[in-house]
């Protein structure tokens, strides 16, 4: 079983890093692929370079759990990052193994926005990582989604390709991306936010945050 766990990563933290690992240990994955995302639908373009959101993964995942590795398919195909193509691509090279989009609960909340979205469950299931004590008005679109597709039991998700949707609670840290670029532009470190190899990295790089 393979999870998916898509994002600008501008840069990857310790945030991306501590929720893989849980989800990984909760589900029992044998790989967990970061996919950089090259061109966001949703949101504005990356301050770091394709490239260099490449470096940054590669410094990690160089010294990371097994089975943590980097997919560079999105940073590869041009246009837009759609995650629908992303799931098509990876059910072509990898047939009826399980696949499991691992979304943050904001991501899950916008997913009717998504390109053609009510496909994404039939190529993978969804793990949503979920908030403690919270649980939303589902958007009208994803109701009887959620009603159809919830499971509880995450061992359904070997069971199947995809097709459910599983809700896990996991230690959010409140890190982001852009407060450890505000905290560059401002000549403030962002030390212990992320990996010292990644931090080296962003010293070093030419990027202008401007």
């Amino acid at each position: 079983m393979i999870g998916i766990y898509g994002g600008t990563f501008d840069p990857v933290h310790y945030g991306h890093l501590r929720t893989a690992l849980e989800v990984q240990e909760a589900l029992g994955l044998d790989q967990v692929r970061f996919v950089p995302c090259r061109q966001p639908p949703h949101r504005r373009p990356p301050r770091f370079s394709a490239a260099e959101r490449r470096r940054f993964l590669e410094a990690v995942l160089a010294d990371a759990p097994p089975g943590f590795v980097l997919d560079t398919r999105e940073l590869e195909r041009p246009g837009p990052s759609y995650m629908i193509d992303t799931l098509d691509s990876l059910r072509a090279e990898l047939g009826d193994v399980p696949l499991v989009l691992i979304l943050g609960l904001d991501a899950f909340l916008g997913l009717p926005g998504w390109h053609r979205w009510q496909e994404i469950p039939q190529r993978a299931h969804l793990l949503v990582m979920d908030r403690p004590g919270y649980r939303p008005d589902w958007p009208a679109p994803l109701a009887p989604e959620v009603r159809r597709r919830c499971c509880d039991d995450p061992g359904e998700l070997r069971r199947a390709p995809g097709g459910r949707i599983h809700f896990l609670r996991v230690t959010r840290l409140e890190i982001s991306g852009t407060f450890i670029r505000r905290c560059l532009q401002e000549g403030k470190s962002p030390r212990y936010l992320l990996p010292d190899t990644v931090l080296r990295l962003l010293e070093s790089t030419s990027t202008e945050l401007a």
